[in-house]
């Protein structure tokens, strides 16, 4: 059984294009609920829902992140079982 964990490290410039890009897409959409004629209540009822779109966003990336982990744990204990067994069997033994 191989002990070696496999690492997904992402880069620091993948991590700062991420968060740079996040920050512009949200400034812009700030911006432009500020700048809209409408009444104060439709920009904050705009600002609200972007919040609460960004959150959800953020909630969703985590559950999916969640179970792409927790289904290769599940796959490299079922790989480690598969290899006890395949180790323990003796092909010459008589049944």
């Amino acid at each position: 059984m191989s002990d070696t964990p496999v690492k997904q490290q992402n880069t620091a410039a993948y991590y700062g294009q991420a968060v740079a890009s996040f920050a512009i897409a949200l400034g812009a959409v700030a911006l432009g609920i500020l700048s809209m004629e409408a009444d104060v209540w439709v920009r904050a009822f705009l600002g609200i829902a972007v919040l609460y779109l960004t959150t959800s966003a953020f909630t969703l990336a985590k559950v999916v992140r969640d179970r792409q982990e927790a289904g290769q744990i599940v796959s490299r204990v079922d790989q480690a079982r598969l290899e006890k067994l395949l180790a323990e069997h003796d092909p010459f033994q008589k049944l």
